[in-house]
């Protein structure tokens, strides 16, 4: 269970955790994240997870365009070209962090957790699993105007499920 979260995420969201982090160290696969709207709160859900540290490769947290572009490789005209919360650079995000790890599965997500700018809608998060060998994955969620917490551990829950069906068509 995650200690380090444990307070502040509901328990299904830890079982789910551990079940998918231990079936991953079980089938030799390793997980890595690239994150902005939750801050790096997927890593630390999926490395909180007592003996299975080897199925996790490593996080990227890419609040910033600059960052994206560094870290995960995202070509400045995509960013340039498109919204930086949007199916298009959450595609990119999971697909960076894929080729830049040794992970075999990689998850992306983007999103206005808290009060968006002008013109931008808060709870709209877009989340995407990138698989070595298999397209892209893609969803996108309307949280609605729920906070930032809710927003980001919701997106938590998309997350684990796409993790839980990728995992599913083996």
């Amino acid at each position: 269970m995650s200690e380090t979260l444990e307070p502040a995420l509901p328990d299904h969201l830890d079982e789910q955790a551990d079940r998918l982090m231990h079936e991953i160290c079980d089938r030799k696969l390793r997980v890595a994240t690239a994150e902005s709207c939750t801050g790096g709160m997927l890593a630390a859900l999926l490395t909180d997870i007592e003996g299975a540290s080897h199925g996790y490769d490593r996080g990227f947290v890419t609040y910033t365009e600059e960052s994206k572009t560094e870290l995960l490789g995202i070509e400045p005209d995509v960013l340039k070209n498109n919204e930086a919360v949007s199916e298009v650079v959450a595609r990119a995000m999971a697909e960076g962090a894929l080729a830049r790890s040794h992970a075999d599965i990689a998850l992306g997500v983007t999103g206005f957790a808290g009060p968006a700018g002008k013109g931008h809608e808060q709870g709209l998060v877009h989340m995407a699993l990138a698989r070595r060998g298999r397209p892209t994955m893609h969803r996108v969620e309307h949280f609605g105007a729920v906070g930032r917490g809710p927003v980001r551990v919701k997106s938590l829950k998309v997350m684990l499920d796409m993790l839980e069906q990728a995992l599913e068509q083996a």
